[in-house]
């Protein structure tokens, strides 16, 4: 995976993923699944408040000091 590729050269990173299925086959170094439908990976449309908590969420994944980190946005 292309995320493993970058973090070898010692940049992080963190995916949003809408498969759980798929993310736990491949393993990044760290994912946040989101419940959302296909297109709506933030969320709805037009709402920057709720969009704002999804990368947050997935930005709090650098917290993690060890990987892979799969974790479930609430």
């Amino acid at each position: 995976m292309l995320a493993r590729a970058i973090e070898e050269t010692g940049l992080p990173t963190s995916a949003i993923v809408l498969i759980k299925e798929q993310v736990e086959r491949v393993k990044p170094p760290r994912a946040l699944f989101v419940p959302f439908p296909f297109g709506f990976a933030l969320g709805k449309p037009d709402d920057p408040e709720f969009q704002h908590k999804v990368l947050a969420a997935s930005l709090d994944l650098f917290k993690s000091t060890s990987a892979p980190v799969l974790a479930e946005f609430p």
